[in-house]
């Protein structure tokens, strides 16, 4: 039976949680181990994603690695990013037609938050998996991935909705 926790075995339970340089200490040597060359431009922006959860779009990697170095291109921070994401370091998530966002968690299962005013996206444990397609349902078509997303209002926005009422 498919389980929609495989994601092609990269993905691994919660560990207790790292202090941040812990944190980027095993990133930046899993990049290592895998050839990649640290310039100082993959460094900032590894450390901009491993400095907060939040799913940052291109743009807010690159203003928060810029003031770590200044001289980063928006380019490459978009190289960057797809290189990260092709090697499975961080997923792409584009909802709601919105700019694609980065998400930092990309070895741990979880599911998503995302406020439908703001666009904030927040991760949350996967609950129990759901079942796998039948084969009737299916119609053929093979799963490789299951992604769940809960619609609703933040905090701050739903404050801001009943300040506005």
């Amino acid at each position: 039976m498919w389980d929609p926790l495989s994601w092609g075995g990269r993905v691994r339970q919660p560990s207790p949680p790292a202090t941040w340089e812990t944190q980027i200490s095993e990133i930046l040597e899993r990049l290592r181990n895998r050839g990649w060359r640290l310039t100082a431009q993959r460094r900032a922006v590894a450390e901009v994603l491993s400095a907060s959860p939040v799913h940052l779009t291109a743009d807010q990697v690159h203003q928060r690695a810029a003031k770590r170095l200044p001289e980063i291109s928006l380019a490459t921070v978009y190289n960057t990013l797809h290189e990260l994401a092709r090697m499975g370091e961080v997923r792409e998530v584009a909802l709601d037609g919105r700019a694609c966002r980065y998400d930092p968690n990309a070895l741990v299962a979880h599911d998503h938050l995302v406020c439908r005013s703001c666009g904030t996206i927040r991760d949350i444990p996967k609950r129990d998996a759901s079942p796998e397609p039948t084969k009737e349902e299916s119609d053929g078509f093979e799963v490789s991935s299951v992604e769940v997303v809960y619609r609703g209002l933040c905090r701050r926005c739903r404050l801001r909705q009943r300040r506005s009422a």
